[in-house]
């Protein structure tokens, strides 16, 4: 919450000249994107502005034309894709990086973690993002703000990694 008022304090801008608020709802951390949809959603609540959940997938493909496939790091030989373009959309999914190959289509860009890896599986070109990601989901939100957005929830792609603990719970006396 402090940066968000340094941010605002920056831009000359206080939270009641907010119309909507953006938010990044993953894949990602899964903490951090629960609380970060969390916050926008109890502050949108507050301020009764709409709030617009974007997933970091889309943001890197803001701008791009074409069919643009883009990649986030899931770790242990893994990420999350989605491929974007006319005839071309799919996903997002968690995908091993050892089996990409149905995921090839013609004149794509790779944009993401892993875009040189996956572009040369492929057989395709790779570039950076045009946006940063906070602004491109800034951009997108300040499209889609007033056609009534869903509430934004976290995107979830594959099960926490966290478990239950694995010690009996202690006795509780009476």
């Amino acid at each position: 919450m402090p940066m968000l008022n340094e941010v605002l304090a920056d831009a000359g801008a206080t939270f009641a000249d907010l119309d909507a608020l953006g938010v990044g709802i993953g894949p990602g951390n899964f903490t951090g994107i629960r609380i970060s949809v969390a916050a926008a959603r109890g502050l949108a609540l507050g301020l009764g502005i709409p709030a617009v959940g974007i997933s970091l997938l889309e943001a890197l493909a803001l701008g791009q034309d074409g069919t643009v496939l883009t990649s986030v790091s899931a770790g242990r030989g893994h990420a999350f894709f989605q491929r974007f373009g006319a005839d071309a959309a799919r996903g997002p999914e968690l995908v091993a990086l050892d089996t990409i190959s149905d995921w090839h289509h013609k004149d794509m860009i790779c944009i993401g973690n892993h875009e040189a890896e996956i572009a040369e599986a492929l057989g395709l070109s790779y570039g950076p993002a045009l946006f940063y990601p906070a602004s491109a989901v800034a951009r997108i939100a300040a499209l889609r703000w007033q056609d009534n957005p869903p509430r934004p929830a976290p995107l979830y792609l594959r099960p926490a990694d966290a478990a239950p603990a694995r010690d009996a719970q202690p006795a509780i006396l009476p």
